[in-house]
């Protein structure tokens, strides 16, 4: 039996690690009962950076837990509450937090990873590229622990938003087009405008533009994990990070899964593309976390 398939008993639990006034930020955490510690990996939820919670990826998280990682689903401040840039310092500082508390909390750090779904992917991506970005980076460390790194080892992408400007003009276009089309754009569109504001964010925020504009970014390897039938994930857009990614330097495994749509393992976890998706993912970040 590999490491990636050892299967530990969990403990979960819900821990505050920031707080806005009488409204507090969580973190569900999935810990592998055991001799620690454990390495730690970030999940962020999806939604359209304007809904979803912690809970979102109670299945990826589960597994990733059983086979000894722990794990933080974390809570981020979302529209009405704040746009763009609120969601990733929340983050940021949710990373650092953990970092802290590793001790405390069972936790090795020296090997940390973030997995985002949706929106979240695109979040996890943005910040494993800009780390130091004084924007994301504005909430002083926690503890006076000013020694205390941001940065993540290997990132895992499932169906992310990974480029919000062209996205939104996809959606827009496809409603413009007329009926019939896809529920998503009328799902979305009034979405990326509560969190973006305007195009002009769209397009600073974004990773593949981040790449073709040839910024100086941080590229730890990543996991891109997709349906082949998702039509709320423009395949083009995939393709332009993937290419320009790679040509930068950077490593991407790219598993794409033949007749499945968007968000398949949360919304068919019993089907065999999702537990063969989970299996990947898990061998990843066990293959990353040494």
């Amino acid at each position: 039996m590999t490491a990636a398939l050892t299967v530990h008993d969990i403990e979960v639990e819900d821990i505050e690690y920031l707080r806005f006034g009488n409204k507090a930020l969580l973190a569900r955490f999935y810990k592998p009962r055991g001799e620690g510690p454990f390495p730690l990996l970030v999940d962020l939820h999806g939604g359209a950076w304007c809904r979803g919670d912690r809970l979102n990826d109670v299945v990826i998280s589960e597994a990733l837990a059983r086979s000894g990682v722990a794990v933080a689903a974390l809570d981020f401040r979302m529209p009405p509450d704040a746009s763009y840039p609120a969601s990733l310092t929340d983050i940021h500082y949710g990373i650092r937090w953990l970092k802290t508390r590793a001790d405390t909390l069972g936790l090795r750090v020296d090997k940390v990873g973030a997995l985002g779904v949706s929106s979240g992917g695109h979040q996890a991506m943005l910040l494993a590229m800009r780390p130091h970005d004084p924007r994301y980076a504005a909430f002083k460390p926690p503890y006076g622990a000013t020694d205390v790194e941001m940065g993540l080892d290997y990132v895992i992408l499932c169906w992310p938003v990974i480029d919000p400007l062209a996205r939104y003009h996809y959606a827009k276009n496809l409603r413009d087009s007329g009926e019939p089309y896809p529920e998503f754009a009328d799902r979305v569109l009034p979405l990326h405008d509560q969190y973006w504001q305007d195009e002009e964010a769209m397009a600073e925020g974004n990773p593949v533009l981040a790449l073709e504009r040839g910024e100086t970014v941080e590229m730890p390897p990543v996991l891109y994990v997709q349906g082949s039938e998702d039509v709320a994930h423009p395949r083009p857009d995939l393709d332009r990070f993937v290419e320009q990614y790679r040509k930068a330097g950077g490593q991407v495994d790219l598993k794409l899964f033949h007749g499945e749509a968007e968000g398949f393992i949360n919304r068919r976890p019993t089907s065999a593309a999702a537990g063969q998706a989970v299996t990947q993912i898990i061998e990843f970040v066990h293959k990353h976390m040494d």
